[in-house]
């Protein structure tokens, strides 16, 4: 199978580190290329000595992040970089012919004027919005194949989405009244240096932040409303714990009929199980839990792998679904090069198993 020339701008964060360990045993795609302003000139086993054993590690340096390089080096450039950077490179990229994957929040919304409610600035590149798309592969994988600019979806977003979209476009949920509980592991937060995520701050701690307006609520509410087909507005609030990675999400939904005894409850729960097996029956990297078991952070860590299951509570008239993903694969470089194998034509589980 043909291989592809992949680079990875803003290689040293938590996310551009997932990607360089994914891509480097990939075995259709060759790293080409890392960039990283700080780590510029160094190798990669000297800014990651867990690489140091790999073939290239002594050969391949971290370059200066130059657009007119990059273009020549990969067919396909994943730009891991902070919101409102990540558009300075995808412009020029996409008018060199690269095809971009963005795992910044750039891209991810439709609406620039949502973008700077959202983000607290002008969008750099509007025009461009239209024409991204949002990566999410379970459902969006047909306009994933043929993009050009795929804006790949957040870590409480993907924890959130999946386990919604099936059920509001089956109707069974209400799109009223939506809301969700997360609890992040603090690399979320992306390599800091700042007092809040300091070990001695976030160890033996839990704590909600954002509240209430984090800024993923904006491609949450999006991307639910586009499955809703009409306005979604949710209650989201998010906790940082005293873990490495992963999220566990538990949201609170309201279902489309009320429940009039146990036997309907039943039916109900059918109901959930047959539209999730619908919809992600044939899905590798989504896991429905069925009899008692629930999503437990351990058992999706390191793996491109979201966890899903529910509970009707018939006291308080209330669907519960719960997920758990690896806010750094599934929530972010896994899932990227999930996409980044649609795109290429790759099997889709390609570096991913």
């Amino acid at each position: 199978m043909h291989h592809r020339k992949i680079a990875v701008v803003g290689a040293s964060g938590y996310s551009g580190e997932e990607l360089v360990r994914l891509l480097l045993n990939h075995p259709q795609a060759e790293l080409a290329a890392i960039t990283s302003r700080q780590n510029a000139g160094r190798t990669l086993g000297q800014v990651f000595p867990k690489f140091a054993n790999h073939p290239g590690s002594k050969t391949l340096r971290f370059t200066e992040p130059k657009t007119e390089i990059l273009a020549k080096q990969a067919d396909v450039v994943f730009l891991a970089l902070p919101p409102g950077v990540a558009a300075e490179y995808a412009v020029p990229l996409l008018q060199q012919g690269s095809r971009i994957i963005d795992l910044s929040a750039d891209f991810r919304l439709k609406s620039a004027g949502v973008y700077k409610e959202f983000y607290g600035h002008d969008h750099p590149a509007p025009d461009l919005l239209g024409k991204a798309v949002y990566g999410l592969p379970e459902v969006r994988r047909a306009e994933i194949k043929n993009a050009s600019l795929v804006a790949s979806p957040g870590c409480y977003p993907t924890s959130i989405l999946l386990p919604v979209i099936p059920l509001l476009e089956a109707d069974l949920v209400k799109p009223a009244g939506i809301i969700a509980d997360s609890l992040s592991g603090v690399s979320g937060a992306g390599r800091r240096l700042e007092r809040e995520y300091l070990f001695v701050e976030c160890n033996e701690s839990a704590r909600p932040y954002s509240i209430p307006k984090h800024r993923h609520l904006s491609e949450i509410e999006q991307e639910l409303s586009f499955a809703a087909g009409a306005q979604v507005t949710i209650q989201f609030t998010p906790h940082l714990i005293p873990s490495n990675r992963g999220i566990l999400t538990t949201l609170y939904l309201n279902p489309s009929a009320h429940f009039t005894d146990g036997a309907s409850a039943v039916a109900f729960n059918e109901e959930i199980a047959a539209c999730y097996a619908k919809a992600y029956g044939q899905e590798p990297f989504v896991r429905i839990l069925r009899d008692n078991a629930l999503p437990d952070t351990k058992n999706v860590t390191g793996t491109n792998v979201i966890e899903i299951a529910w509970r009707i509570d018939p006291r308080t008239g209330r669907l519960i679904v719960f997920s758990a993903v690896d806010n750094l694969l599934k929530g972010a470089g896994g899932q990227a090069v999930q996409s980044m194998n649609i795109l290429c034509g790759f099997p889709e589980t390609a570096g991913l198993v």
